[in-house]
């Protein structure tokens, strides 16, 4: 078939080479935005006077017409003709004759298949920041379902103390929160207007610049047209939101599938987001969690594979550029439907509430109450941690629980500092108060500090979140 470029070519391009640089088995997913940049393309030469209004207006029903025919499965995609680019402006000839050429004048290959990805990326990263919000809300409900329900905290993947489930789930909603951030600026630099960079220097045509970024909704126009045809770095920074995002979604999907496991036994995921064993009638296995971890990697490669891509290439246009679409798309279908995923799965977790008050006394999660008790009454905070933690290796060789033990057990750690409390305080008053120290809920409520897990301050933050949200 013959190519629009080879007019000084003396050989037909081997068919080999043909397979080997075809992008349209991917690339015609650009399809609707190449013909949305065509039609404005075609209205801005009839407002320059560069193409006649009737001819135009044909260009402009003939792209229409293709349009349809993509939509309804009709429209033949052929290999040889490269990419989606010229898939389009052959069908147009095909229709028009000779006037469907006419829609390439005053552009390049070069600026139309880089407007066309920003228009992709734009509408898509758009989606991301809706389904974002769809996610943020579950966390939100599933906060205040669980408001008030102890669960155990973990540093190093030890029980560490005693937190709130909600406390725990809007780490969760800030991360996410971060990640809408990010998109937002990013659409910034993603939001500019290459059309009619041409492929690198501009064009002699009286074009109008301006009349096109309005017409596709674009807030800027580049101001250099060899940055213009060979900047990636939009498509960068959006696969490095997208892996960020993943890697939330991963970090949690990794806190949920421990959770769920028999052990630890404080969650319980949905049945119809798990999937069986071939062999083993009783297992539960929380696939949605595993693949959304798995995924991950994909993204993580996507963002290595736009940056290697991109690390040497020479100005201004370089064929390499056509491979950056596989990074993008892939990291933007993967990210779309985790999103979904991911939202399923908070929406319909169940919390073990019984299982969770038990984990989060467990473990001696309340030494450290003791230990800062002791610094309030003006001991100072390295001993009283070390009187505590003999006191915990005390618990441990006895095998009880700190609720298990008394004031009466913990004086006899306190040396040189007893006679200083018992100064202070009755024998029954200390008693209470080391009872009150070792109890979960009030060991929550004492830490009302701004961002602490305390009841009030949860509530307090969860409000400020649902009014951003825009709930009731």
């Amino acid at each position: 078939m013959e190519k629009p470029w080879e007019g000084r070519f003396t050989e037909k391009v081997d068919k080999l080479m043909e397979k080997f640089s075809e992008s349209v088995s991917f690339d015609k997913k650009l399809a609707p935005y190449d013909i949305a940049l065509s039609t404005a393309h075609a209205l801005m030469l009839k407002k320059q006077g560069i193409l006649k209004e009737e001819e135009a207006d044909k260009l402009i029903e003939a792209l229409n017409q293709v349009k349809k025919e993509i939509e309804e499965g009709k429209f033949k995609w052929k290999t040889e003709l490269e990419d989606v680019h010229m898939n389009i402006e052959k069908r147009l000839t095909e229709i028009l004759g000779d006037l469907g050429k006419k829609i390439h004048t005053a552009r390049s290959r070069n600026d139309q298949v880089v407007t066309d990805v920003r228009l992709y990326t734009r509408e898509n990263l758009n989606e991301i920041l809706s389904l974002l919000k769809t996610l943020k809300v579950e966390i939100l409900k599933k906060a205040k379902e669980y408001i008030d329900t102890p669960f155990p905290g973990y540093t190093h993947l030890q029980l560490a103390q005693p937190i709130l489930f909600s406390h725990y789930l809007l780490a969760y909603y800030f991360m996410f929160d971060r990640d809408e951030e990010r998109i937002k600026d990013t659409l910034k630099r993603v939001n500019v207007c290459p059309l009619g960079s041409a492929a690198l220097a501009g064009t002699t045509l009286n074009i109008d610049r301006e009349f096109t970024k309005e017409l596709l909704g674009f807030d800027k126009i580049s101001l250099n047209s060899i940055d213009a045809v060979s900047d990636r770095d939009f498509i960068a920074e959006t696969i490095f939101c997208l892996a960020m995002i993943m890697m939330h979604i991963s970090r949690l999907s990794e806190d949920f599938i421990i959770y769920s496991t028999y052990e630890f036994n404080l969650i319980e995921l949905p049945d119809k987001l798990c999937t069986g064993s071939s062999i083993m009638p009783q297992k539960k296995n929380p696939d949605a969690l595993e693949l959304s971890r798995g995924k991950t990697a994909r993204l993580y490669g996507d963002l290595m594979g736009i940056l290697t891509l991109l690390k040497a290439l020479p100005l201004s246009y370089n064929r390499d550029l056509q491979e950056d679409k596989i990074f993008l798309f892939d990291a933007v279908e993967v990210t779309k439907i985790t999103i979904k995923i991911i939202t399923e799965v908070i929406k319909n977790i169940k919390v073990n509430k019984d299982r969770a008050l038990k984990l989060s006394k467990a473990n001696y999660a309340l030494a450290t109450d003791l230990a800062e008790f002791l610094s309030k009454e003006g001991i100072p905070f390295r001993d009283a941690h070390h009187i505590v933690g003999r006191f915990v290796r005390f618990a441990i060789d006895t095998d009880k629980e700190l609720d298990e033990l008394s004031y009466k057990d913990f004086r006899g750690f306190l040396g040189k500092y007893k006679e200083t409390l018992e100064k202070k305080y009755s024998l029954e008053e200390l008693e209470k108060i080391y009872k009150d120290l070792v109890d979960v809920k009030k060991a929550i409520n004492r830490r009302n500090v701004i961002g602490g897990t305390a009841l009030n301050q949860v509530k307090h933050v969860l409000k400020l979140l649902e009014e951003k949200e825009n709930l009731k």
